[in-house]
């Protein structure tokens, strides 16, 4: 979505809600002795309620990406099977949260463990502000529970990676010429039957000016590899200039930023006791099992009221 359909779908949006509230302000006197309609005013009250929280915290949306859908990146951390494990749990919590929102979710790119799990996969969630609401999850994410690959149980702590990045639009965004490309194919390394594993199917692309790599090995077909591998790559360099841009803006206003990754954003322990809990926020809860099962807007909406005003 470009940022003028964004914004006149929220004019649209603001003005569709104005319309509702006179028309329920116009009811209510005659609902003073009808209890049927009394009971449906309150219902509309609490949908209206609603609908003006989620547009109030879209507010919090000040950047031109926030409005597209998202690509989002998980890779295992230090830890072998347990980290690989981790980033699995994280790619199923954030498919069942896309489609609690709507969201369509689909997986462009993974690769499998070693022995369970999954060291990395690459995830494009498309809708409306898709990427505004994912923003919160770009971090690292720690786990601790007592392990199912431990054949003493004892507790074990892992991580995982999450980037966000907002879809790039081709040739208006990034401009990628041809000669900056290089392509390289080869066999795919992972499961998905004869076909894949005796063509060179898979695709990796190095953007020579920027050293950045992208793979893709999912799919049957070389042309669909590609294709995908391009997109990611797109998204990747969007992001470096975003992060450049961000960069600048704090040289000049005098802020320092962190050059890493930084510590967890979020902890989310399974034993001796239960709780996710963000770092930023100190939003809190002991739901763990809702939370992994895709339950995560308290802990967005937390952080995006959190960071109204900061950026822009």
């Amino acid at each position: 979505m470009c940022l003028l359909s964004a914004q006149k779908k929220v004019v649209q949006e603001w003005r569709e809600l104005e319309k509702k509230v006179t028309d329920i302000t116009e009811l209510i006197p005659l609902a003073e002795e009808d209890a049927v309609l009394n009971e449906e005013i309150q219902s509309e009250i609490g949908k209206v309620a609603s609908c003006l929280d989620k547009m109030e915290l879209e507010m919090a949306f000040s950047s031109e990406y926030d409005a597209r859908s998202a690509i989002l990146a998980v890779h295992a951390g230090a830890g072998g099977t347990e980290s690989q494990d981790w980033v699995q749990m994280l790619v199923r919590m954030y498919l069942r949260w896309a489609e609690r929102r709507g969201y369509k979710a689909e997986i462009l790119d993974v690769s499998p463990g070693d022995e369970a799990g999954i060291k990395s996969a690459i995830i494009e969630v498309s809708g409306d502000y898709a990427c505004g609401y994912l923003k919160s999850e770009h971090g690292v994410h720690r786990l601790v529970r007592l392990s199912p690959f431990d054949a003493d149980h004892a507790r074990h702590t892992s991580f995982a990676l999450v980037e966000v990045m907002p879809e790039a639009e081709a040739d208006i965004d990034v401009k990628i010429e041809p000669e900056d490309l290089r392509v390289d194919v080869f066999r795919s390394s992972g499961p998905g039957g004869q076909h894949m594993q005796k063509t060179s199917s898979a695709v990796r692309l190095t953007h020579l000016p920027t050293g950045l790599v992208t793979t893709c090995q999912s799919e049957r077909s070389q042309y669909q590899n590609k294709e995908i591998a391009l997109r990611i790559l797109q998204a990747r360099l969007l992001e470096v200039e975003l992060a450049r841009r961000a960069e600048e803006r704090a040289r000049l206003k005098g802020k320092r930023i962190a050059a890493g990754w930084g510590n967890q954003i979020r902890s989310y322990v399974l034993h001796p006791y239960k709780m996710v809990k963000d770092h930023r926020t100190s939003y809190e809860t002991s739901d763990t099992d809702a939370v992994l099962d895709g339950e995560l807007d308290d802990f967005i909406t937390a952080y995006l009221r959190s960071i109204v005003g900061e950026e822009g």
